[in-house]
């Protein structure tokens, strides 16, 4: 069964840290671009990061760049979000995706949108808060 699994959500003071794991099952996580996404309530899904199969080329979005790190351990056949310096506004749930694209576009994985991904987690719920 072909399966994304993230975990690692929780409460976080502000200021604080989590790592989230997106673990797949039934597929080599190797041959695909990850991306990482979250979804406030009454907000729209935002892209925050992802990482190519290949090279390893990541993107961020500047919402989050310079304090979540995207990476992947291929033998674990599991990718990694490091969230530092979390806020208020990083709660929301967060999900991991992954899709098999083209090796020139996903070096630029940062424009795939997200209904191109073709495997999708259940999600994580971070929720940073005093």
């Amino acid at each position: 069964q072909v399966q994304l699994v993230e975990s690692g959500g929780g409460l976080v003071q502000p200021g604080g840290s989590l790592r989230l794991s997106c673990a797949a099952s039934g597929f080599i996580l190797d041959y695909y671009a990850i991306g990482w996404f979250r979804q406030a309530p009454g907000k729209e899904r935002e892209a925050l990061s992802c990482i190519s199969s290949t090279d390893g080329i990541t993107y961020y979005a500047d919402s989050v760049k310079g304090r979540f790190t995207i990476s992947r351990d291929n033998a674990k056949n599991t990718v990694y979000l490091q969230m530092n310096s979390l806020g208020p506004e990083d709660t929301a749930v967060y999900y991991c995706a992954a899709g098999m694209f083209h090796s020139d576009y996903e070096r630029r994985c940062g424009d795939i949108s997200y209904y191109e991904y073709t495997y999708w987690g259940q999600g994580t719920q971070v929720t940073v808060s005093s």
